[in-house]
């Protein structure tokens, strides 16, 4: 299809976000090995994990030796940083891509923060400054962009307020996030083009789906019609939030992948061996992938 971009960026980010709600904790050798097999699959991005308190996200608890066994593999890698001692712990590390994680209402950004709205940009601003000044880019995700457990439907001038915010910090791009996964694909086209008429180009945003109503496929396509070139996605379908029990998994990379192939568009991924590795995941996790493509490729 001659309308739609030629290739895209997916962002993986199943060693993070998708294993930080598992109840059971997954050893650090085998985190690092998911890490391997999904680069070595052809991802271009794979976030490996979040300096965050180990109290608040116990799986997330061994960075620091995750980090170790990935040696300088691992310093190229993304990870997420919730604060100046977060930044702190990764920068020591000799992490350059780094992320910040808002929210777009006040009610999360309390029970995931313990902040304001306004007091979440306060507290990110000395984050994302070093951050740069130490030669790391800084990825921004704004969480809650479509419908909050708590508040509701969340308008649209709001979450671009928000997000407008953190790229006047210096935010190197945006990951839009429909949490709960209550977006559909109109309310999708309906942001994008509210954060191009505040001025944000399409190449300064990503989208990040999660598949509570079966949305997340059908909300891709729609902002990859409107030009989004960045997707995140959960190999395996893995994921959810610890502060919003109605978040789900996210959009699965397989299924990602075997509609972009089919549009024709490139993704540099080799699907066969995702699947192979989400499948291998499954196994350590004690039951199956959710992806449709990785059931259906199992069974063939």
């Amino acid at each position: 299809m001659s309308d739609l971009p030629r290739a895209v960026t997916v962002y993986e980010v199943g060693p993070r976000d998708g294993l930080q709600n598992e109840k059971a904790l997954v050893p650090t050798e085998v985190k690092a090995d998911f890490c391997r097999r999904l680069l070595a699959a052809g991802l271009p991005v794979v976030e490996a994990t979040s300096f965050v308190h180990p109290r608040w996200v116990p799986q997330l608890a061994d960075a620091e030796e995750l980090l170790g066994l990935l040696g300088d593999e691992g310093r190229a890698l993304p990870v997420l940083v919730p604060n100046e001692r977060g930044l702190d712990r990764a920068l020591e590390l000799g992490c350059r891509h780094v992320a910040v994680f808002g929210s777009a209402t006040e009610t999360f950004a309390q029970r995931n923060l313990n902040r304001s709205v306004s007091e979440q940009l306060t507290m990110f601003e000395p984050v994302v400054r070093r951050a740069l000044a130490a030669g790391a880019d800084v990825r921004a995700y704004v969480s809650m962009c479509f419908g909050d457990p708590w508040e509701g439907a969340v308008p649209v001038e709001q979450v671009v307020r928000v997000g407008v915010g953190l790229l006047e910090l210096g935010a190197t791009q945006l990951s839009l996030g429909d949490t709960i996964g209550v977006g559909t694909a109109g309310h999708v086209g309906e942001l994008l083009t509210a954060f191009n008429d505040a001025g944000v180009a399409d190449d300064l945003l990503a989208v990040h789906f999660h598949d509570t109503y079966g949305q997340a496929l059908a909300n891709a396509y729609a902002a990859l019609q409107h030009g989004v070139t960045t997707f995140d996605a959960s190999a395996g379908g893995l994921g959810g939030c610890p502060y919003a029990e109605s978040a789900t998994g996210n959009l699965a990379t397989e299924d990602l992948v075997w509609m972009l192939h089919g549009l024709g568009v490139e993704t540099g991924v080799d699907l066969g061996a995702l699947v192979a590795t989400s499948r291998w995941m499954a196994g350590h996790l004690g039951r199956p992938s959710p992806s449709r493509v990785v059931q259906a490729l199992a069974a063939d």
